[in-house]
């Protein structure tokens, strides 16, 4: 795969969120870039506004017959016409993870893995270094609110990048700076067990470079098997840790705090995002600039820029009357962890919980997990299961979910019955949550809660 010789590359998945930083990396280096995406979405709108091709039917009819290159996702079905003609016909067709490594192979590559936290860490990092004049390539899993986009490119030759360990993608990276946010059981379906997961983040660490630098949370599970030369710990309070947070204060939905270290410390930082969690992964982005010899002021006004992620404990209302927080959790520790951010910030508000399940093997297998989650709510809305790649599983359903909530206002309902329930019944604190189209209601409920 010889990067540097490429005219034409074609994706299939184009607006999936780690395909389309890829494509808008060759979009932006003058290569044509065109592709196949199953459904239009707010992104794909974008990559066709930046002057990508994309359809959504998969039709060999509307393809680029003469691409250099053709990118595939995992997500991808197996009898996908498509890319099946482009393999018969003897095209170069490769996975994203392998066109990511070739990317950044000759890069100072600063990488994030972990079940939860990584977009928003890897997020943080990247603005940092942007916003500090450092500069970065920035690959993310989520769209930057400051910048609008997934990715950026830069003269110095420095990448931020999101590990994202579905089908094992994320062994493919050499970083100079790996971490860690978490490693709990997800993905099930592709790992098979809990310990299969561990194994891959294990070795994920065994990939960083000579001399290079492993920061891991603070308490994982596992944590004397991931070894790397040199080791940090960040934590969110933990003193036992390399890097902490302390003297930390709400304020306004955000939070005030000082990061400390045995030999350094940066006082007076202010994060404008809500979620306690958001602290905790400040304190590893903060570690990241501190390590490459950014300096405090820098760093303090970053972080007080920024602006976070769009569906990252995303404010869409926050007035006196209501508050309405649209999130990506698609996790029970991740639903767990916003529902608890989201009542201490806003202590004495009812709040209601909207959650689109995603995957019915995710259901499955975590069925109880995620009742007693959606439990801290006061009410709580099911949508159908979103089934993404998978086919439906004889009696599972959301009903599996709402039947483990025993001392909870639980509903189930259809997407598209929602707003008017919500018209017609208002919230003071409302969350969404879910990695589906749950984000379709986005727009109807902002609407009406502001006006509520």
């Amino acid at each position: 795969m010889k990067l540097d010789s490429l005219h034409r590359v074609y994706f299939v998945g184009i607006g999936g969120i780690g395909m389309s930083a890829i494509a808008r990396y060759f979009n932006q280096k003058g290569i044509k870039v065109s592709g196949y995406d199953r459904t239009e979405t707010a992104l794909t709108k974008q990559l066709s506004a930046e002057g990508m091709e994309i359809h959504y039917a998969d039709d060999v009819q509307l393809i680029d017959s003469k691409a250099d290159l053709v990118v595939y996702t995992p997500a991808i079905p197996a009898d996908h016409k498509e890319l099946n003609y482009y393999r018969e016909q003897g095209y170069e067709v490769v996975k994203r993870s392998d066109v990511l490594q070739e990317i950044t192979r000759n890069l100072f590559s600063i990488t994030v893995a972990g079940t939860h936290g990584k977009t928003t860490v890897s997020t943080m990092i990247a603005q940092i270094l942007r916003h500090s004049g450092y500069g970065c390539n920035a690959f993310l899993g989520g769209i930057s609110v400051n910048y609008e986009s997934n990715f950026w490119g830069d003269e110095r030759a420095v990448a931020v990048i999101e590990a994202d360990e579905y089908d094992r993608s994320f062994l493919k990276l050499s970083p100079d700076i790996a971490l860690l946010t978490s490693i709990d059981a997800d993905h099930l379906d592709i790992y098979g067990t809990k310990e299969s997961i561990e194994e891959a983040f294990i070795q994920y660490c065994h990939n960083i470079k000579p001399n290079g630098t492993l920061l891991v949370k603070y308490g994982l599970h596992r944590d004397e098997d991931l070894k790397a030369e040199n080791k940090l710990h960040y934590s969110l309070q933990n003193d036992m840790a390399d890097s902490y947070a302390t003297n930390i204060r709400m304020d306004n939905g955000g939070y005030e705090f000082d990061v400390m270290q045995q030999d350094w410390m940066i006082d007076n930082l202010k994060l404008n995002i809500g979620g306690m969690h958001n602290v905790e992964n400040a304190v590893a982005a903060i570690t990241v600039a501190h390590l490459l010899g950014i300096s405090n002021d820098k760093i303090r006004a970053a972080v007080a820029a920024f602006k976070g992620i769009k569906r990252r404990f995303e404010y869409l209302v926050k007035n006196e009357k209501a508050v309405y927080i649209d999130d990506y959790a698609h996790h029970p520790e991740e639903l767990k962890s916003l529902i608890n951010s989201a009542i201490t910030l806003f202590k004495g508000k009812r709040c209601t919980v909207i959650f689109q399940p995603h995957l019915f093997s995710r259901t499955r297998d975590f069925a109880d997990e995620f009742a007693d989650s959606l439990s801290l709510a006061d009410e709580v809305i099911l949508l159908p299961i979103y089934p993404a790649r998978e086919l439906p599983i004889p009696g599972i359903s959301s009903k599996t979910i709402a039947s483990k909530m025993k001392d909870t206002d639980v509903k189930i309902m259809e997407r598209d019955e929602v707003p008017r329930w919500i018209a017609e019944h208002p919230v003071e604190l409302l969350i969404t949550a879910g990695a589906g189209n749950v984000d379709l209601l986005r727009e109807p409920l902002q609407e009406i809660v502001s006006k509520q």
